[in-house]
């Protein structure tokens, strides 16, 4: 049974990294091994406009392959790497980048995650809080009444 559970787990990640193998297509290749690995690092460092969550080189979209196309381009013309990206951010917006740099347009993408983490902690921390000194000072019993409750219940209840 394991063993099954293994070949499946095996062969459905064998499925998902093919896929990403094949997004940069043979034709888009260049000849100079130097150029090419600049255009990979560069295509790592850029956000599919259409997948959103993807680096145009992970990313099939057709999209995905012009901006690829587009990279090396610019690489083969004679462009920095730094000129390739700022290029690419003047055209699309720092959104085309997959790590968009702190400054004060994006604080507010770095800073939100942290700050709804450390208010949802705080808020789950007064609730228990609330909860454990609540019970205590209210003097509840077992089945949740006040003795005042249960006063009032055991008066009801005699015949």
């Amino acid at each position: 049974m394991n063993r099954c559970r293994g070949v499946a787990l095996g062969l459905i990640l064998l499925a998902v990294g093919a896929g990403a193998a094949l997004a940069v297509q043979p034709d888009e290749v260049l000849k100079d091994p130097t150029l090419e690995s600049r255009a990979r690092v560069l295509s790592k460092e850029l956000r599919c406009m259409v997948c959103q969550n993807q680096s145009i080189d992970d990313s099939d979209a057709p999209l995905a392959r012009d901006l690829r196309l587009l990279v090396r381009e610019r690489l083969t013309a004679g462009d920095s790497n730094n000129q390739v990206m700022d290029f690419l951010v003047a055209r699309y917006g720092a959104f085309v980048l997959l790590k968009p740099p702190f400054n004060w347009h994006t604080v507010g993408l770095w800073l939100l995650s942290p700050v709804v983490l450390i208010v949802g902690g705080l808020a789950l921390f007064v609730m228990n809080r609330r909860r454990v000194t609540g019970s205590s000072a209210s003097a509840v019993s077992a089945d949740g009444l006040t003795a005042d409750e249960q006063a009032r219940v055991s008066k009801l209840l005699q015949p």
